[in-house]
């Protein structure tokens, strides 16, 4: 069996040992709740990956959003890189859930963009949790999100063993129900194609390599592993497991058994709405339930096939559907990063997407089924979750409340201390942070500015350019892999200031920047909380020069208590630091791309990354349209055509910073119409 095995030359110091020692003393103990009270920059991280490594469990760690889920993913693969790390999130760039609006009679139909790697790398996750035990996924709270049934995924599974028996035809029809599609020409992931005796298959969850079965008459020849843009043969392998294309794939016949209770459900909804005289809501049902209906007769799925996910579990109505937590084991470890935030997000998620759904069913566009499609409610996540860390320099009351045992861990192995705090006049905050941006840029240091609201981070962003100051701003708009990208490019100097609003409070780790300028820290608030004020603060405290300006015309409370907090915990690592003579190193990280998940796929692409980070992009990538080609048609066609084509491209290709620019210049050139 595969064992955890920790990486890397460092070993556990300041206040790390003990809390090791306690966290796995309670988990040995059989304690349900524990909490890890660590400072900024004290490296409970690598706390909860030694926990691991002594524990030796198939272990999820929840983080509160994408950004810091991908930080802690590509942290964790530096301290495991023998095992299975997998990352769980949304694979949805952009989501527009399925709405109705009876007020104005108005109908949204679910429109989303589907980010390819992600969905990779998901199904990538299921199938580690399932061969292997030395498996840590780093997931969001789409974890307790409706998933496929893992007892109907684990049936759909091919074996494959060299000397098995089986012919050409029933080998393409196995592939064809795992929803894999046949494309002799454009090979990629979910796809196969044949020639002759050969059968070469992108398995759905790869990323790199694909499989190429070799028969010979009825038999199973060779099974080899090989890269599919080469064709160069990398490893041959005495058997292979295909999991199928998507989580929500089903045996033919709990198909067919989920028609006829399809079929039962609309009949007895259509009697419903015809006694209520709701004869529209019924034709309205009835057709978009029948087009359903003759998809899975046909193909075995249909889009929008998770709002029958009840009728293929086989759960009666109400119980919660299958998620993540189903896939794991059930002596597995569960860490909650930022619990203060998790938690609370985790309790947030059932209610909104209960509401918008009774509407849908209320009004003939979803079988009451539908409900069942849903996240799980906290009662029934508390239900089925494994033992369980919280993670948090400022836990909320929830933890405190069901934890056995807190692990304190405030000393900083590095000797850090944390920021000194300033109080500066909130009337003069723009002047005056441009001021100090100028001192952090000579000596290439970073800096991070929280406001409250979007408007005040684009208009900010917009003011500091026309400056002449390199700045990006970021918040919930901005695309999952393009978050990564914009920290990514802020710790290699791509430009300087990032200005953001909740995004830039936990677990960022960009040890570059020295300054946070928190703008109206006298707005009392969630966004202005203790808890808030400190986690943002936190920000600098992996910086030897790191300090924190708070722009505020009054004291507050929140402010108060968070000042005084910080400067207790500066005090005590002043004291550790002076009695074991201990001199503040700053935190030294390579900038990596977060999301580099397979070192198969590191080397294969070190050509393509020096190829394209050499390019800069230009502003005259942008097409020149005169007034009189704006008035054509056409040629207005064409350019918005080609610009399209060109963000696809980039996006397939990873290059997000060029998408985002085609993307923009296509807006501009619809406004441009449009005027």
């Amino acid at each position: 069996m595969s064992l955890f095995e920790l990486a890397g030359k460092f070993k556990p110091a300041g206040d790390q040992p003990k809390a090791i020692e306690k966290l796995v003393n309670g988990i040995d103990a059989g304690l349900s709740h524990l909490t890890l009270l660590g400072v900024t920059g004290s490296g409970k991280t690598f706390t909860m990956a030694n926990v691991v490594q002594q524990l030796q469990k198939t272990s999820m760690v929840l983080a509160p959003n994408k950004t810091l889920a991908a930080q802690l993913y590509r942290e964790f693969k530096e301290f495991f890189p023998k095992n299975a790390i997998e990352y769980f999130v949304s694979y949805y760039d952009y989501y527009q859930p399925e709405a109705y609006v009876p007020s104005s009679d108005t109908f949204i139909e679910k429109d989303s963009s589907v980010n390819d790697h992600i969905e990779q790398m998901r199904l990538s996750a299921t199938k580690a949790l399932l061969e292997r035990k030395d498996t840590l996924i780093v997931a969001t709270v789409s974890a307790i999100y409706g998933l496929g049934d893992p007892s109907s995924y684990l049936k759909m599974i091919l074996h494959l063993d060299e000397g098995d028996k089986i012919d050409q035809f029933t080998m393409l029809r196995r592939l064809a129900e795992l929803q894999y599609s046949r494309n002799d020409i454009d090979f990629r992931r979910g796809t196969f194609r044949v020639r002759g005796e050969i059968i070469d298959v992108f398995p759905a969850e790869s990323d790199e390599l694909a499989l190429r079965v070799q028969l010979f008459d009825d038999e199973l020849e060779s099974l080899w592993l090989f890269d599919p843009l080469t064709g160069e043969k990398i490893d041959r392998v005495p058997r292979y497991t295909i999991y199928p294309k998507t989580h929500y794939v089903t045996p033919r016949e709990i198909v067919l058994k989920a028609i006829d209770e399809i079929k039962d459900a609309l009949q007895e909804r259509l009697k419903f709405f015809h006694a209520e005289g709701k004869l529209l809501e019924a034709q309205r049902l009835q057709q978009r339930t029948q087009f359903d209906l003759e998809m899975l007769q046909e193909l075995g799925y249909c889009n929008g096939i998770e709002n029958y996910s009840r009728h293929f579990s086989g759960r009666a109505p109400g119980e919660p559907p299958p998620t993540l937590f189903d896939y794991l084991p059930k002596d597995a470890l569960l860490i909650i990063d930022e619990s203060h935030v998790t938690v609370p997000q985790l309790g947030a998620m059932y209610k909104g997407d209960r509401s918008r759904k009774e509407t849908l069913v209320n009004y003939g566009f979803r079988l009451p089924s539908a409900l069942d499609n849903r996240p799980l409610m906290f009662e029934e996540f508390e239900k089925i979750s494994p033992q369980t860390v919280f993670v948090s320099a400022t836990p909320g009351p929830y933890e405190l409340q069901w934890s056995s045992e807190v692990a304190q861990q405030v000393i900083r192995p590095t000797g850090l201390l944390d920021p000194i705090i300033e109080i500066r006049p909130a009337s003069s905050q723009v002047d005056d942070v441009m001021s100090e941006i100028k001192i952090r840029t000579d000596k290439n240091q970073r800096v991070l500015i929280t406001v409250l609201t979007k408007r005040m981070a684009e208009d900010l962003t917009d003011f500091l350019l026309e400056h002449h100051i390199r700045v990006r701003y970021l918040h919930s708009d901005i695309d999952t892999v393009e978050r990564v990208e914009i920290i990514r490019g802020l710790r290699q100097g791509d430009f300087d200031v990032l200005i953001g609003i909740n995004l830039l409070r936990e677990g960022l780790d960009i040890p570059e920047v020295s300054l946070i300028a928190i703008f109206d820290a006298d707005k009392e608030g969630f966004l202005r909380s203790e808890r808030s004020l400190i986690q943002t603060i936190g920000r600098a405290a992996r910086n030897l020069e790191g300090r924190a300006i708070l722009y505020a015309d009054r004291l507050t409370g929140s402010m108060e208590r968070a000042i005084g907090e910080t400067n207790r915990r500066r005090e005590i690592q002043t004291a550790h630091n002076v009695e074991h003579g201990i001199t503040p190193v700053g935190i030294q990280k390579d900038v990596q791309d977060i999301l580099d998940s397979d070192p198969y796929r590191n080397q294969q692409q070190d050509k393509k990354n020096r190829h394209r980070n050499s390019k800069k992009v230009a502003e005259d990538d942008a097409p020149y349209l005169t007034a009189a080609d704006l008035r054509s048609p056409k040629m207005v066609s064409q350019t918005l055509q080609m610009l399209e084509n060109k963000m696809y491209d980039a996006a397939k290709n990873l290059d997000f910073e060029k998408a985002a620019l085609f993307r923009d210049q296509v807006a501009q050139l619809k406004n441009k119409v449009l005027q």
